[in-house]
């Protein structure tokens, strides 16, 4: 049995979505089509902000981020080594620990400098970073939300950019909205009071969420039907 833990890294959530999902997803959906379905529940997770509603926000947005994982497994890429780069303990604009990109009202991206011994080790650890880069106190949960769709459309041009032209450099642009939207994922559930790595061990703690079988066996029907 499969399943992830309280103290998962983000490594090791990526492998089981690998495990879990992988055989699926190759079978029933292309990079497009899992682009859609974090699209697809990231903007029901929206609606739960707009209607108060915390469980509607975690569920949904639950399970965006594991399609996202989905979406970068067959991509190949290995999200926590490009988050870190990305967010080496500092915003990745003004490059400072809170963010100062509303104070300072920079016109240019500064060098940001990473110093490995502040590198969180799970999961837990690098959304408690995020809370300290992006203070949830500094902003409303509606605000937060609206960064998560606009760098969602960030991450869904980079993906289409590259299916149009596959050019190295697009495939390099993927990465790095791939890690802003992780962030983006971040802010929201810190300014909703949700640990990450508590609600995915309650919901993964028994393989797939919905069939629990190991690899899924949903049909492709069952997913395209699941209601949140």
């Amino acid at each position: 049995m499969a399943s992830i833990q309280k103290d998962t890294t983000i490594n090791k959530y990526q492998d089981f979505i690998r495990e879990i999902y992988g055989l699926n997803n190759d079978r029933y959906f292309s990079v497009g089509d899992m682009l859609t379905q974090i699209q697809r529940f990231a903007m029901r997770g929206l609606k739960g902000i707009r209607k108060a509603d915390r469980n509607k926000i975690k569920t949904n947005l639950l399970i965006s981020l594991s399609w996202f994982m989905s979406l970068v497994n067959q991509l190949h890429i290995k999200i926590e080594e490009e988050i870190w780069k990305r967010f080496p303990y500092l915003c990745s604009y003004c490059a400072s620990c809170p963010c100062c990109c509303k104070e300072k009202h920079l016109k240019e991206r500064q060098k940001v400098f990473i110093d490995e011994n502040k590198r969180p080790k799970t999961l837990e650890e690098f959304q408690n970073m995020f809370k300290k880069i992006y203070p949830p106190e500094s902003r409303s949960q509606e605000d937060a939300g609206i960064h998560l769709a606009e760098e969602l459309g960030e991450f869904s041009e980079a993906i289409l950019t590259y299916l149009g032209q596959h050019r190295d450099a697009d495939f390099e642009n993927i990465a790095l909205e791939a890690a802003d939207l992780f962030s983006c994922f971040m802010g929201v559930f810190n300014s909703a009071g949700i640990n990450l790595a508590e609600e995915l061990s309650l919901m993964f703690s028994e393989n797939c969420h919905d069939c629990k079988k190991s690899p899924c066996q949903c049909s492709f029907l069952d997913i395209m039907g699941f209601k949140s």
